[in-house]
């Protein structure tokens, strides 16, 4: 065989120019050696800790799902996914705060439903969840619940609007706060139901929750996560699971679909994003990675637990998601007429 035939069909193609087979392989050596340089000057995501920006304080709803898939997520990689609690302005503090952060894939950040309300409840933002992020993943979805303190109403949900019918804005129900999901759920379903309920602003979920379980508020809508172990302890009773079929976690609570309420599809929901101008190809790898810790038996558990699904959604279907609920909130508040407290 000759020395030509052992060369690639495009070398062996090219007129003699006097350059030497020895010539030729050493300058395919010289390539060999470029090239390992070139990849190690952009090595593989992850190569060093990841920062994930959680807008909320440590120990809230968002940490719940926030940890545990950090925790899959160093298991699986081998590198740290580090917790960067930025509380404050009711989450929109560290969404601008991850905003602006490098864009690169090692600074991430953790929302939630809360950053879909935001842009209809504050006036100005210094971010917009829409154009300055990109949507990795919807990481958890859990139902909103219609939870009463039992002492307060008794009965199940049917004696419970008549109790609401026939005395309009006796009963009450506690919240977040103003603008917070817990709020808006509380006047979406009035909007449905065509009752009035009288709104408590509390600051923050845990008051508000502590306060219904005292008998000081009537009842709350909250999220089926943070109200589970209160609920399967006696001291508040669901009436009823947002959306159109019964939680697995609690099977014996109806939905909203069975009980008259078909659009009444109402969830706390938390998502990945990353920075507007993060390479493409790193994008590709942080979903990869995500879908991996979603798949793990220790995360299924973990949200089961919470009442939550795991869901698949490609980016784009998050994004569309996003899109549609920022639309959606808006038409609430509007309707509401809600404003910070």
């Amino acid at each position: 065989m000759s020395n030509q035939a052992e060369l690639s069909p495009a070398l062996a193609s090219m007129p003699d120019a006097g350059i030497s087979r020895r010539h030729m392989v050493l300058a395919g050596l010289a390539v060999g050696c470029v090239l390992p340089g070139a990849a190690q000057a952009q090595p593989r995501w992850p190569a060093r800790p990841v920062n994930l920006v959680v807008p909320f304080p440590a120990g809230g709803g968002t940490d719940a799902f926030a940890r545990p898939m950090s925790a899959q997520f160093a298991k699986l990689t081998g590198t740290q996914m580090v917790i960067d609690n930025r509380g404050g302005a009711g989450g929109t503090l560290g969404a601008g705060i991850a905003a602006k952060s490098q864009p690169d894939g090692y600074t991430l950040f953790m929302g939630a439903v809360h950053h879909a309300i935001a842009p209809a409840m504050y006036p100005r933002l210094d971010y917009n969840i829409e154009t300055d992020f990109i949507p990795l993943a919807l990481l958890a979805n859990v139902p909103q619940v219609l939870v009463v303190n039992p002492k307060n109403i008794p009965g199940d949900f049917g004696a419970f609007m008549a109790q609401v019918r026939a005395q309009p804005g006796r009963l009450n129900y506690g919240s977040a706060g103003g603008g917070t999901s817990h709020h808006l759920a509380g006047e979406l379903f009035k909007q449905q139901t065509k009752t009035f309920i009288t709104h408590i602003p509390y600051r923050g979920a845990g008051p508000a929750l502590q306060d219904l379980m005292a008998g000081n508020v009537d009842m709350m809508f909250d999220g089926l996560g943070s109200s589970a172990a209160h609920i399967k302890g006696g001291r508040i009773k669901a009436l009823m699971v947002s959306g159109a079929k019964r939680n697995a976690a609690f099977p014996d609570v109806p939905c909203a679909g069975e009980l008259g309420l078909p659009d009444y599809t109402v969830t706390t929901w938390y998502g990945l994003w990353a920075p507007k101008g993060t390479p493409i190809d790193v994008q590709a790898r942080i979903v990869e990675e995500i879908r991996r810790v979603g798949a793990q038996d220790e995360i299924k558990v973990a949200w089961a637990g919470n009442g939550a699904e795991f869901p698949n959604l490609t980016p784009q279907q998050f994004g569309t998601f996003v899109s549609a609920e920022v639309k959606r909130w808006a038409s609430v508040v509007k309707a509401a007429g809600a404003k910070l407290d």
